[in-house]
């Protein structure tokens, strides 16, 4: 089945006139990974089929482009919608606000001297105008705005550049609660407001205007998106399977490490280093609770119940993923029954949460019904969901964190918007007959929330991966 969002962007292209300048890659490049993957699955299926690895100059146009989808098609609605009509940015080379960092072209990597945008929104039907007060052009769409030889101080020529606009509203990136939205320096934003002293009581913090850039994916991000979570998973497999795992030799630090080797092999980047611990042997129960100091190298053996938490980068997109893997005993063939139930409830508690998500909600209101209907089918469980996008804990609302169940002042207090991305992360304990400890279950898998509906962005585990006795 090809993708809903491939015509999507098709439509989107021919409709919008700016979007004829996006450049014949685009069009190649979402066709292309049409060919390899869809986002429309059930959540039992399996990975869908994995694209190919560009290589970086494909990387870097791609990037590029999917910039210039995001300034034309997302960043347009999220100013009305916050009623910020300038937006100004600024940065200095190794200090860079990771909002700014988002509108960099993929061969900067960082910014340069004192680099400072400026986005105005003139009103519909208009393109939103992008200028970097600096040096250089950024990219393709921030045009050059100073010039030295004009006017020597860069200060001085922001203010012209704003006098000129007059502005209702300036934002700038402060935040108490956000830290990605908090991005503008102490030093910076002494300058800026001294620049624009005159305009004192139009400057507002861009909280939400930064946070809704950040976690609302384009057209094409959402295309490609499913690829990218399908790409991790498959690194679990086979990090859980005889190519990985030598039994009586290899430990979990060994299989961290050889996640870690297998990514910089692929060309790819890890935005946390790969946790692989020991949950469960099936003749000594192992009782840790999340956050409880982990063995720092297990001897992976048969009974183990084993747990990944790894996350690549690649396209300026994050995965997040937590999966389980048993290694069989003698004799056995499949999954013992207790652990099997176990598991079933922590996909049970998947469903529970993701029925939960509805535009407009807060992430505390989605965690509170989501605990609720947990308790009334009694499931033992903790919920912290968190988005994901741009950043691995994205911009978006907090659903819970292990150590805060009752609600997360701020960032759980934030809504959910669609087209965005969650990692739907969360644990069930099951006590069983017979055993001495409980088991616990801890799932993480990526999604993708259209407005109406969640899915999971290349299907969820189902059942841990079975490692045969060798």
């Amino acid at each position: 089945m090809q993708s809903p969002y491939l015509f999507a962007s098709y439509r989107l292209m021919i409709s919008r006139p700016e979007a004829l300048a996006w450049r014949p890659m685009l069009w190649s490049a979402l066709l292309w990974f049409a060919l390899f993957s869809s986002i429309s699955f059930s959540a039992e299926t399996s990975a869908p089929p994995i694209a190919p690895i560009l290589n970086l100059e494909q990387r870097a146009r791609f990037i590029d482009q999917i910039i210039e989808e995001r300034v034309a098609t997302v960043l347009p609605g999220l100013m009305r919608r916050t009623g910020i009509d300038c937006w100004i940015m600024v940065s200095r080379e190794y200090n860079e606000d990771p909002v700014l960092k988002t509108f960099l072209p993929a061969n900067w990597l960082s910014a340069r001297r004192t680099t400072i945008l400026a986005i105005f929104d003139h009103g519909l039907n208009q393109p939103l105008e992008t200028i970097a007060v600096a040096r250089y052009p950024v990219g393709t769409v921030f045009k050059q705005g100073w010039f030295p030889e004009d006017q020597p101080d860069q200060w001085t020529r922001l203010l012209e550049i704003v006098s000129e606009r007059d502005p209702k509203t300036i934002g700038i990136n402060t935040s108490d609660q956000f830290a990605l939205a908090d991005g503008l320096s102490r030093t910076e934003h002494q300058r800026l407001t001294r620049t624009l002293h005159e305009y004192a009581k139009r400057i507002q913090s861009a909280e939400s205007l930064a946070i809704g850039w950040l976690e609302t994916r384009s057209a094409s991000e959402q295309t490609i998106y499913p690829s990218i979570v399908a790409h991790a998973q498959r690194l679990i497999k086979r990090a859980f399977s005889s190519e990985a795992i030598n039994l009586g030799t290899t430990t979990t630090r060994d299989l961290e490490w050889w996640l870690r080797e297998s990514v910089e092999a692929m060309d790819l980047e890890v935005w946390f280093h790969p946790s692989v611990s020991r949950q469960f042997r099936s003749d000594q129960a192992d009782s840790r609770l999340i956050g409880a100091t982990r063995p720092n190298n297990d001897l992976i053996q048969p009974g183990d119940l084993l747990h990944v938490d790894f996350g690549i980068k690649y396209l300026r997109l994050n995965t997040d993923t937590q999966q389980h893997a048993y290694i069989l005993r003698r004799g056995e063939v499949k999954l013992p029954l207790p652990l099997q139930a176990a598991f079933r409830q922590g996909n049970a508690l998947q469903d529970i949460l993701m029925s939960q998500f509805a535009s407009g909600r807060t992430g505390n209101e989605i965690l509170l019904s989501s605990l609720a209907l947990a308790k009334q089918q009694g499931i033992n469980g903790l919920i912290y969901t968190h988005p994901l996008g741009l950043h691995g804990h994205g911009a978006g609302p907090t659903i819970g964190l292990w150590d805060q169940q009752t609600g997360i002042q701020g960032r759980g207090d934030y809504k959910l918007f669609r087209d965005t991305a969650h990692s739907i992360e969360l644990s069930v304990t099951e006590t069983v007959e017979d055993w001495e400890h409980p088991v616990r279950i801890m799932l993480e898998e990526d999604a993708f929330f259209d407005g109406d509906n969640i899915r999971f962005l290349s299907g969820r585990q189902t059942t841990p991966w079975l490692v045969p006795r060798q």
